[in-house]
């Protein structure tokens, strides 16, 4: 699948697989829901080892197609703590996240207040393969010590 977004049913199908194209994705609660013609919501979570979980929460758009994720919420949880989390809330007054605007990401120290640009977030192509791959890379692969 060239474009995972180029119709409703082509992304319900990407969201519905990612445990069979990602092995590190343990288990998934996500689903697709409908909102009349051209709207759509995913919700749900999607489960690692070492206590880890993505929490997803998009607004998919597809009065025209390829359809489009209009808004998001990403959280990377690891047992309680919120380790980091991704939204596309504008903030056109921080000058540091001009290069993605409005994507970025919310990071320690202070999480709710320090953000950092998102170059792998966009409302035109799917996020999560770039999240998982973020969270193999944190959390799951061995360090070298």
């Amino acid at each position: 699948m060239s474009n995972p977004l180029r119709t409703p049913e082509d992304y319900e199908l990407f969201l519905y697989t990612l445990a069979e194209q990602f092995p590190a994705v343990r288990h998934s609660t996500l689903t697709l829901v409908r909102r009349g013609a051209s709207l759509a919501r995913v919700a749900g979570e999607l489960t690692f080892d070492r206590d880890v979980r993505l929490v997803v929460r998009q607004r998919i758009i597809y009065d025209r197609l390829p359809a489009v994720i209009d808004s998001y919420g990403y959280e990377v949880w690891q047992g309680e703590e919120k380790r980091y989390w991704y939204d596309s809330q504008p903030h056109p007054d921080d000058l540091a996240l001009q290069s993605t605007h409005p994507h970025h990401k919310h990071v320690p120290p202070d999480i709710k207040h320090h953000r950092v640009p998102a170059p792998e977030l966009s409302f035109a192509h799917p996020n999560l393969p770039a999240l998982i791959q973020e969270i193999e890379a944190l959390f799951l692969r061995p360090r070298a010590d």
